[in-house]
């Protein structure tokens, strides 16, 4: 909330009423998640707080709220404060009779795709399908191992320029499709959604804000997180079950397996949860952690304070061991930020080091390389091929620098 809109919030009083907007509440171990879909944006509470909203949603003013906590808990709370953080958060749309200034939210991506449209995307049976084909292609990849792709498989034509091209088409395809599929199931769960681009360390990715699922239940959020793995498998399995009963040698044969390799590649990535990918938002649910990435790189920085600071008496390391950021947190959660702090600061590191001895190096090379084999004494085909490198893989690495910069302002 900006200061101006701030200074427009009416005066909360004792006798003060609010009225709230649509909220969504479940319940979360020991605490309730609180939220509105419109907005993605969902906070954690007590229980004492759930029954604040309950009581504030229901009419009662902010004196009476206090009164019916005290008589429940025996505790007193600071409902006028409370009401202002709630205000804060959007969640209220009126105090008295004085509406309250309310942001336009980020647009929805596919704002015309409504719930009822996609619900078959969170049929029970849908898991079960994509099992049973992904079944089906194991065996018939057992029975015949020699369909499993390889890296030359992509070179399924003799010309570079069309492998790269059709590659780049087919790859960006599959890319949109894996997030439309966050998307999807997403909106047959209520969450608005919105899919844009962004980075993860040196990776250019498409993403999809579906974070108002946290307010779904447990087998939806799990449904959108893994939604664009199971896409990926599924037309992975097809392709494989249609490459075993094509002919071998032939220009059919050789694109489905370029395909078919293609729709396997991301699966790999999305092991690399340091970089927040889908298996990422799995584990950050199954571990109960509310940010598994921001605490675990909050205690990553401690350690490294820690490390680089020079030995010092033994009661100021005790002070220096009370700022830990993760013993704020519950056990659970202190536990799965500790051992993901490691993952995230090895998994970097091999990243960024991979990048400056392979990605960096291969990607000048290439492009120098394409550069040189620009001109008429290197004839058509070599002229198609050397503009394809340079359109292709400059084109993303320009992509990525805008996106990162974009994004960086943006914050």
């Amino acid at each position: 909330m900006t200061d101006a809109t701030a200074h427009d919030v009416p005066r909360i009083g004792p006798s003060t009423c609010v009225v709230l907007h649509d909220l969504a509440v479940r319940r979360d171990r020991d605490e309730w998640i609180v939220g509105r879909m419109s907005t993605r944006t969902f906070v954690a509470l007590p229980a004492a707080g759930a029954r604040a909203v309950e009581l504030l949603g229901g009419g009662r003013s902010v004196a009476r709220t206090a009164e019916l906590l005290r008589e429940e808990t025996g505790e007193e709370f600071e409902i006028t404060e409370f009401v202002a953080d709630l205000t804060a958060l959007g969640f209220v749309a009126r105090i008295g009779d004085r509406p309250v200034p309310d942001p336009v939210p980020a647009r929805a991506s596919l704002p015309w795709l409504r719930p009822h449209h996609v619900r078959l995307s969170l049929h029970p049976a849908l898991p079960v399908l994509v099992a049973l084909l992904l079944a089906a292609a194991v065996v018939v990849l057992v029975r015949r191992p020699d369909l499993l792709p390889g890296h030359r498989d992509l070179l399924w034509s003799p010309h570079g320029s069309v492998v790269l091209l059709s590659g780049a088409a087919a790859g960006w395809t599959l890319l949109l499709a894996h997030e439309l599929a966050h998307l999807v199931t997403a909106r047959a769960a209520g969450v608005p959604g919105r899919m844009r681009l962004g980075t993860r360390l040196q990776f250019l990715v498409m993403q999809t804000d579906i974070s108002g699922i946290e307010l779904a239940p447990r087998r939806h959020r799990l449904t959108a997180y893994l939604a664009g793995i199971a896409l990926n498998l599924s037309v992975a399995s097809c392709l494989l079950l249609v490459l075993a009963a094509t002919d071998a040698g032939t220009t059919a044969h050789r694109l489905l397996a370029a395909a078919l390799l293609l729709a396997l590649l991301p699966l790999p990535f999305q092991c690399m949860v340091f970089t927040r990918t889908d298996l990422y938002f799995v584990l950050q649910d199954l571990t109960g952690c509310r940010d598994l990435y921001g605490d675990g790189l909050a205690y990553a920085r401690y350690r490294f304070r820690r490390l680089t600071r020079p030995l010092r008496p033994g009661a100021v390391r005790r002070a220096d061991r009370a700022d830990d950021p993760s013993r704020r947190l519950p056990p659970h959660e202190r536990r799965a930020v500790r051992l993901y702090s490691v993952v995230l600061v090895a998994g970097t590191a091999a990243c960024l080091a991979f990048m400056a001895a392979v990605t960096l190096p291969l990607d000048i090379a290439l492009l120098v390389g394409a550069a040189r084999g620009l001109g008429p004494e290197h004839g058509l085909a070599g002229n198609a091929d050397a503009l394809a490198v340079l359109v292709v893989l400059g084109g993303v690495n320009v992509l990525w620098l805008v996106t990162w910069w974009r994004n960086r302002r943006s914050r």
